[in-house]
């Protein structure tokens, strides 16, 4: 099977060495921004999955080469290692400011996923391992189909927002810093960072060998191997709203898991 997956061209690599030699110079590298549309079109695709229809995919794009205008004209190449992964940063943190900005993810939603984090954690607590779909949906008193259709309703709130304030509560934790504005504007590896990491990692990769087999492979793929939602339905023989709720509830899972391991 053959996807279209979307990377940047050689000559994007090309245009991204020359930058980075040309540290001294103070006007930004514009034709950046035409080898790395490609980049804003892939994010905005992956990113999809998050939001809800009614969000139009050419505002997405509008938005995220707003971001990638900003990468470039901020970017440093003497302290940046690649520009691709601090445009990355940057076009996600512009698209998920926008949507903030406009309210996209309702109250209720807000609530709905709040008080089914609550559940799935009490309910994986006492079980000691991922809840399947029909666990959660009687711990919620639901039927099957009806929590996964909570599954689609809340499935923005599933992702963890760049947006969010990074460091914690203390002011001098970094508190009102954006997430992506710490990350992106970082220069230096922080030991402690790259040892939360690797902890974290760790976690999620023997959390993610409980999960049943499905989830585990719709994770793997998405994730690992780049595959869109429809190509791993048609792997599967499912929808793709079908895999986005298996996608979902193990995303939630594993949120749930390390939240509870964060505060253990």
């Amino acid at each position: 099977m053959t996807t279209d997956r979307q990377h940047p061209s050689a000559p994007a690599h090309a245009a991204e060495k020359a930058y980075r030699k040309a540290s001294g110079q103070a006007a930004p590298d514009w034709s950046l921004l035409e080898h790395y549309m490609p980049l804003v079109k892939s994010i905005v695709a992956r990113m999809r999955i998050y939001f809800p229809s009614g969000v139009d995919s050419d505002d997405l794009y509008s938005i995220g080469i707003s971001g990638l205008v900003t990468a470039v004209r901020r970017c440093d190449p003497e302290k940046t290692e690649s520009f691709a992964s601090y445009a990355a940063l940057r076009i996600k943190g512009a698209i998920l400011d926008e949507l903030r900005r406009l309210d996209w993810i309702p109250r209720s939603d807000r609530l709905l996923a709040k008080k089914l984090h609550h559940v799935l954690g009490v309910l994986e607590q006492n079980l000691g391992r991922p809840v399947s779909e029909a666990e959660a949906a009687e711990a919620m008193g639901m039927s099957v189909p009806q929590y996964q259709r909570l599954l689609d309703t809340i499935r923005p709130v599933t992702f963890i927002s760049l947006d969010s304030p990074a460091g914690g509560n203390s002011p001098s934790e970094g508190e009102g810093a954006a997430v992506h504005e710490v990350v992106a504007d970082s220069t230096e590896p922080d030991a402690r960072d790259r040892m939360e990491r690797r902890e974290t990692i760790a976690l999620l990769k023997e959390r993610i060998q409980l999960l049943p087999d499905l989830p585990k492979k719709v994770l793997m793929m998405y994730y690992y191997e780049g595959m869109r939602l429809a190509e791993i339905a048609e792997v599967f023989g499912l929808t793709e709203s079908r895999i986005c709720q298996i996608h979902s509830q193990a995303v939630l899972s594993l949120r749930t898991y390390l939240d509870r391991a964060a505060k253990s």
